[in-house]
């Protein structure tokens, strides 16, 4: 257990983790550390068990072996008072934002404020256009969801997320969808906002261009293991088959695009005919 003077290096850490949905293996012994006060990008093919990573380290989904450790606790072990309290030191910014769409934007953010502290309304008023102004939507307060953009619904999400002052904040996809402007503006207040508020970040991308650009390490994923890790810039060098065909410097490389299954020939013989 880390000592509250003495913190961890990471703050967060996988152990050997082994995962799957029922016969489907997802991560196979898989190791790998968040730095805190960074943000560390975690990318890979589609089901390579990327947003796994995130519900285990939130304990919504809890390792079959290995560990799950937030700041040197094992989140697999805690009972639900303790899970409770890691989760009110976390954010989660959901995919394309998960806003109640019949509250206003004020409502969205104040949500968690309401909901998990005694604060009187008025200092959660305060801390909610504070929140809003950091995203550059505090005229937007009393708009509903349904009157915003996509772009903008993110960024409410995100002050929604960050309402709390978390330590860690985890990003599910939070480029998709975007038109080139926002996307632009979100991975750049992604980055500022891990700097001013001195938080970890760790997002889920599949956008290597705005994520390379603000992530200071980046994890990819295959085979549920850790097939590459480092700075954007050794990635970019690296000679790793399934990291030159992500970043897209191969046209080729371990990701295939056909499901495995019976080959051409065997499914269209004749014999293979009912």
């Amino acid at each position: 257990m880390a000592h509250p003077d003495f913190p961890t290096p990471a703050l967060i850490e996988l152990r050997d983790v082994t995962f799957g949905y029922g016969e489907r293996p997802v991560l196979a012994a898989l190791s790998l550390t968040v730095p805190r006060g960074q943000v560390t990008a975690v990318m890979g093919a589609s089901g390579g068990g990327k947003t796994t990573v995130l519900r285990l380290i939130g304990g919504q989904q809890r390792a079959q072996s290995g560990a799950v450790l937030f700041d040197g606790q094992d989140i697999g072990a805690m009972d639900p008072d303790a899970l409770y309290t890691a989760r009110r030191r976390m954010g989660m910014l959901f995919q394309f934002g998960a806003l109640f769409t019949d509250l206003s934007v004020f409502d969205n953010v104040a949500f968690p404020l309401r909901e998990h502290t005694a604060l009187p309304e008025s200092l959660i008023r305060d801390i909610v256009l504070m929140k809003l102004n950091a995203v550059g939507l505090r005229g937007a307060r009393d708009l509903m969801p349904a009157q915003i953009s996509g772009g903008m619904a993110r960024r409410v999400a995100l002050a929604r997320a960050i309402a709390q002052d978390p330590e860690l904040v985890m990003y599910d996809e939070p480029f998709a969808g975007l038109d080139p402007v926002s996307l632009a503006m979100s991975a750049r207040m992604i980055r500022q906002l891990n700097t001013t508020l001195g938080i970890t970040s760790l997002v889920v991308s599949h956008d290597v261009g705005e994520t390379f650009a603000i992530a200071d390490q980046v994890i990819i994923l295959g085979d549920g293991q850790v097939a590459a890790s480092g700075t954007p810039a050794e990635l970019r060098a690296s000679s790793n088959p399934l990291v030159r065909q992500f970043l897209g410097l191969a046209t080729d490389g371990p990701v295939r695009f056909h499901y495995p299954g019976p080959t051409v020939e065997e499914d269209f013989s004749v014999e293979a005919m009912p």
